[in-house]
């Protein structure tokens, strides 16, 4: 699906992003959460695929602001090879579809070209009825790979 904000940027379910990563080598998944999430809540395990997510503030905590090295730190951890695929995950779907039509614009404000793609439903996916996350949907709740550290 394309967003209304920017047709730069597609969005797949947890599902469609493993499979993405499965099958094409230069995609990447950047976790777009706080170091205490990580920690805390765990984050997608690509080990079985031969990668490792980017964890890459996008709210940098407790001020939640947007971290202003967002995009240097995102675009040093590339190297040499920059994907041609980046998907973005937060919690629920909502902060990485922000970093990724950010990402979306700098990238064409610098003449490169990636796909970017926000993964709907997050890690830890929507509110249910008592206002919990993880009981609904989310890459967790879809059985994908996870780990805590």
């Amino acid at each position: 699906m394309i967003t209304d904000g920017d047709p730069e940027v597609t969005e797949v379910l947890p599902h469609e992003a493993w499979e993405i990563l499965k099958t094409e080598p230069d995609a990447v998944l950047v976790d777009v959460r706080t170091k205490a999430e990580w920690s805390y809540v765990g984050f997608p395990d690509l080990d079985d695929l031969g990668k490792a997510p980017l964890l890459v503030e996008w709210l940098a905590y407790p001020e939640m602001s947007v971290n202003p090295e967002f995009t240097g730190e995102l675009f040093s951890r590339f190297g040499d090879r920059f994907p041609g695929k980046i998907l973005f995950i937060c919690r629920s779907g909502v902060r990485s579809l922000d970093a990724a039509e950010y990402v979306a614009n700098v990238l064409g404000e610098i003449g490169r070209k990636a796909l970017c793609i926000n993964v709907l439903e997050g890690f830890e996916g929507d509110l249910d009825e008592q206002k919990h996350r993880g009981n609904l949907n989310g890459w967790k709740r879809r059985g994908l790979p996870w780990r805590q550290s």
